[in-house]
C-alpha cells in the first residue's frame, strides 16, 4: 500500500523546501514513484547540509579519530575518552549561529539544551559547560542587545539545570556584525559500564516519546540553519525552538535513571529535525527500520500534521528504544519523575521508516536513504582573492609606538583581551561544587569526585588567523587550546570542533573550509589529540558576505592529581620568571595591529612549528608534574606585555622584567608568536627547573621576578645607549586591573 498523498505536490514545492531539482529527481529514483507532502518534508530536512553534512563529509575524512583513549569517535550524540579507572569524559560542540541571530536568548538556551542532551544521552552526567562566542562591535546597539540576550540565555538555562558554566571565549570584530557564532560544548563523566548508543536494535522492541510534548516551535530549523541569513530571516522568528531548563533537569535525571535500570537498548535526542532524525539515524545505525503511529505522540497544540509531528524541534524530548517487556518500568521512571513516556511504535526489520495515522500510512521510506545515502557533494575549492592583499603588509611599513605604556594599557581595554567577568558572573560555576580552577585561567579544571583527578576544559580559535591564513589557523587554533590545557597541568586528550565557516557553494569558502580541516588535522596527529565528533555550521553569511573561517577547537585534558594543577597568577614576591618559547618578528592577524595600527585582519598571521610546540608542552607540563612550577601562563592576544600583565593582575603582584632579546619592541612586547608559556618558579626551584628545560632541548629565557605593585619592562632595542637596557613600562598593577577589568562593563551599561 502506498502512503496516503492528500493533494498532488505543488511545482517547485521542493526548492522552498531546500532539495535541488537534482535532489528531488533522487528522491524519486530511491521511492519509485513522487513522495507526499509529509516524505518530501522528511528528506529536505535530512538532506539539509545541517543534518546531512552533504558539502562537508568528504572533508571531514581528513580528521584523526582513533586513539588509545577514544572510546567513542564520531558518529553518535557525543565523543568519549577513557580516564582510567572505568571511567571516561563525553563531550561536545555544537552551533546554534542562525537561531541566536533572530532570537537570542532563546536561540542561545537551547543551544545549551541540545547541547546537554547529547552528552547525558550517552549516560554521562553533565558536569560542565562552555562557550565560545563571536559578535561586532560592542559599540554598536544591535551587538549590544545580540550579547546581552545570547549570555543571559546561556546562564539562564545552565543556572537552572544546575550545570555550571565554567569557561570559554568572546571575540568581537566587524566580520560578525550581521552573523553572531554561538558554540557550546557541554563535558560529561560516565562509567565504561553506562555508556549507551542510539541504536533501534532489537526487533520488536518498543520505541518510546519521553520527555516534553511535541508542539510547532522550532518547524524547519535545520533548513533554517542551512542557509543564509538575510532580511527576511527574522521572518522565521517561529523557527527557533522554546526551551524550559526546569523540564530538562527532570529529563536528566529521569533518562540516568533508566539508562542505569538496564532497559534502554538505545536512546536519542531530539535534536535538529526532531522525530524524523532520532528515528532514522537510530534505525539506520542498526540497520533496523521503525515503526510509528503518530496518533500517539503526546502534543501540546490542537490539529497538528503529521508533517508538523515529525519535523517539530520542540525541546527536552528523547526517542528510547527498550526491551519489550518493560515498558511499564519505563513509564514509572519517567513518570516519578513528572515526566510522559509513550510507546509509539516498535522496531522492525525491513529497514524502513514508517509512519501512521492511525490506521492509514502516511510516510514509508528507507531509513539509510535518509542517513547514509543522502547526497555527498565535491565542492569546486580556489584560494579567495581577498587574500594576497590581506597578507600584503611588511613590518618595516608599521610605525614602532612611542609609548608602549599606553599600548599596554588599550589592549588591556580591548574587549577581545579585556576581563570577561561582566558574562561570567552571570554564570553559576559553582553549582555541583567540583569547580577547581574558576573562568578566567587558561582552563577551567573541575575535578573528579572520590578521585585525586581533574578534568581540564578549553574553547579556542583565533579567526583572524584562519582568514589569513587557514591551513595555519587550524594548527594554531588546535595548539593552542592545547597549550591552554597544559598550562593548568593537563595531558590534553582529544577534541571536538564546531566548523563555523560561510556559503560552502563559494569556491573560496570551500577553500578556506578543507584548509582549515587540513591544518587542524596535522597538529591533532602531532598532539594525539584525536577528533571524538563536531559539528559544521555552513552559510554563516549576511548580503553575501562571509564571517572569518571560524573553527572552534574545544579540548578536555586529564590531570592526575589536583595537588599538581598550575593557573595563571604570579603567587610570591621574589619567584622567578621564564618565558619558555622564542619570541619572533610576527605582527601579522595580531590585536595589537587591529587596535593601535587599525589594521584588522591584515598580514601574515604567526607560523607554527608543530615539533617545537609538542617539545615546549611536554617541558611545562613534566616541569609541572615534577612540582617545579608555581604558574603557567600561554601567550596568546596581545602577545608577551598582555600575558604578563594578565598574571600580574590575577595574583595581584607586580614583576620586574629585566633585559629581553634585541628585536623591535612592538614585536617582542605585542607580537603572537607561538609556542610560548610564561612559567613562575621559586629561586630554590630554579637551578633544576633550568635543568629539565636544557635536557628537554626547548629555548627558553629568563625574564625577571615576581614582586611588588607595579609591572616594570625593560627593553634591549634600537633606542638602547651602549648597549644597556631601557625602562618601556613601570604601570601600578592597580592601574592595570582597572582598565582590564572596566572596558567590558563600560560598553555594556
Amino acid at each position: 500500500m502506498e502512503p496516503r498523498s492528500s493533494e498532488k505536490l505543488k511545482p517547485g514545492i521542493w526548492r522552498e523546501m531546500g532539495l535541488t531539482d537534482q535532489e528531488f529527481d533522487r528522491v524519486k529514483e530511491i521511492l519509485g514513484r513522487e513522495p507526499n507532502y509529509v516524505e518530501l518534508g522528511i528528506f529536505a530536512v535530512m538532506w539539509s547540509e545541517h543534518c546531512s553534512y552533504k558539502t562537508s563529509r568528504p572533508v571531514l575524512k581528513f580528521f584523526p579519530t582513533e586513539g588509545e583513549q577514544v572510546l567513542q569517535g564520531p558518529g553518535e550524540n557525543a565523543g568519549i575518552v577513557d580516564i582510567g579507572d572505568g571511567q571516561a569524559v563525553a563531550f561536545k560542540i555544537e552551533s546554534h549561529n542562525h537561531p541566536s541571530a533572530v532570537e537570542p536568548y532563546q536561540g542561545a538556551a537551547t543551544g545549551v539544551g541540545g547541547i546537554l542532551r547529547d552528552v547525558f544521552t550517552m549516560g554521562a552526567r553533565p558536569i560542565a559547560v562552555l562557550d565560545s562566542l563571536r559578535f561586532g562591535s560592542l559599540k554598536n546597539s544591535r551587538t549590544r542587545y545580540l550579547f546581552s540576550g545570547v549570555v543571559s540565555g546561556i546562564s539562564g538555562y545552565g543556572n537552572c539545570v544546575g550545570v555550571p558554566t565554567v569557561g570559554g571565549e568572546v571575540f568581537f570584530a566587524p566580520t560578525y556584525e550581521e552573523n553572531p557564532l554561538v558554540n557550546v560544548m557541554c563535558v560529561g563523566l560516565i562509567d565504561h559500564k553506562d555508556i549507551k548508543k542510539g541504536v533501534a536494535a532489537g526487533i520488536g522492541n518498543p520505541v518510546m516519546v519521553v520527555g516534553a510534548r511535541t508542539g510547532r516551535d522550532g518547524i524547519h530549523g535545520a533548513t533554517f540553519a542551512s542557509e543564509e541569513l538575510s532580511e527576511e530571516s527574522a521572518e522565521k522568528r517561529p523557527a527557533v525552538q522554546v526551551g524550559d531548563p526546569f523540564m530538562e533537569k527532570l529529563l536528566l535525571e529521569a533518562c540516568l535513571e533508566v539508562i542505569k535500570s538496564g532497559y534502554v537498548v538505545g536512546i536519542q535526542d531530539m535534536g535538529a529535525a526532531g522525530l524524523t532524525s532520532s528515528s532514522c539515524e537510530m534505525a539506520s545505525r542498526a540497520g533496523t527500520g521503525i515503526e510509528m503511529d503518530l496518533s500517539l505522540v503526546p502534543r501540546r497544540e490542537e490539529g497538528m500534521t503529521p508533517y508538523e509531528l515529525m519535523l517539530s524541534e520542540s525541546q527536552e524530548r528523547m526517542l528510547v528504544v527498550v526491551k519489550k517487556g518493560t515498558e511499564d518500568k519505563v513509564k514509572e521512571i519517567f513518570n516519578k519523575w513528572d515526566l510522559e513516556a509513550v510507546v509509539v511504535g516498535r522496531v522492525t526489520g525491513d529497514g524502513m521508516l514508517r509512519l501512521t495515522e492511525g490506521q492509514q500510512l502516511v510516510a514509508e521510506v528507507p531509513a539509510k536513504a535518509l542517513t547514509d545515502e543522502a547526497p555527498v557533494y565535491q565542492r569546486p575549492y580556489s584560494e579567495p582573492e581577498y587574500l594576497k592583499e590581506a597578507q600584503n603588509l611588511s613590518p618595516v611599513k608599521i610605525p614602532i609606538p612611542d609609548n608602549y605604556e599606553q599600548v599596554l594599557l588599550d589592549l588591556l581595554a580591548s574587549p577581545n583581551i579585556a576581563s570577561k567577568e561582566w558574562v561570567y558572573r552571570q554564570y553559576d560555576h559553582m553549582v555541583g561544587t567540583n569547580t577547581v580552577v574558576r573562568p578566567g585561567s587558561d582552563a577551567a579544571v573541575l575535578r573528579v569526585k572520590g578521585t585525586k583527578k581533574g578534568i581540564a576544559m578549553t574553547t579556542d580559535c583565533n579567526p583572524r588567523y584562519c582568514y589569513l591564513d587557514p591551513y595555519m589557523g587550524g594548527m594554531i587554533a588546535v595548539a593552542e587550546a592545547a597549550r591552554n590545557l597544559v598550562c593548568s597541568g593537563a595531558k590534553p586528550l582529544a577534541i571536538t570542533n564546531c566548523l563555523n565557516f560561510g556559503n560552502p557553494e563559494k569556491p573560496g569558502v570551500m577553500w578556506q573550509f578543507r584548509r582549515a580541516v587540513q591544518g587542524m588535522s596535522e597538529a591533532c596527529r602531532k598532539l594525539n589529540t584525536p577528533v571524538t565528533g563536531g559539528n559544521v555550521s555552513f552559510y554563516n553569511e549576511t548580503k553575501g558576505t562571509a564571517v572569518y573561517p571560524t573553527p572552534t577547537v574545544g579540548m578536555v585534558g586529564l590531570i592526575e592529581d589536583l595537588d599538581y594543577c598550575c593557573t595563571q597568577d604570579f603567587k610570591d614576591e621574589g619567584d622567578i620568571i621564564i618565558l619558555v618559547g622564542e619570541t619572533r618578528v610576527e605582527l601579522g592577524g595580531s590585536e595589537y595591529l587591529s587596535v593601535v595600527h587599525g589594521l584588522e585582519g591584515r598580514g601574515t598571521p604567526p607560523q607554527l612549528d608543530l615539533e617545537l610546540e609538542r617539545k615546549v608542552q611536554q617541558a611545562v607540563l613534566e616541569a609541572i608534574k615534577k612540582g617545579l612550577v608555581k604558574s603557567a601562563h600561554d601567550c596568546s592576544e596581545g602577545g608577551l606585555a598582555v600575558a604578563l600583565a594578565e598574571s600580574c593582575i590575577s595574583g595581584g603582584i607586580g614583576a620586574e622584567i629585566y633585559s629581553i632579546e634585541n628585536i623591535r619592541g612592538d614585536a617582542l612586547l605585542f607580537g603572537e608568536s607561538q609556542s610560548r608559556i610564561i612559567i613562575s618558579a621559586s629561586e630554590n626551584n630554579v637551578a633544576e627547573l633550568i635543568r629539565h628545560l636544557t635536557l628537554m632541548e626547548v629555548p627558553f629565557t629568563r625574564l625577571g621576578t615576581v614582586g611588588g605593585e607595579e609591572l616594570r619592562i625593560n627593553l634591549m632595542d634600537s633606542g638602547c645607549a651602549a648597549g644597556r637596557p631601557r625602562p618601556v613600562i613601570n604601570l601600578p598593577v592597580a592601574e592595570m586591573e582597572s582598565r582590564w577589568r572596566g572596558a567590558v562593563k563600560c560598553l555594556m551599561k
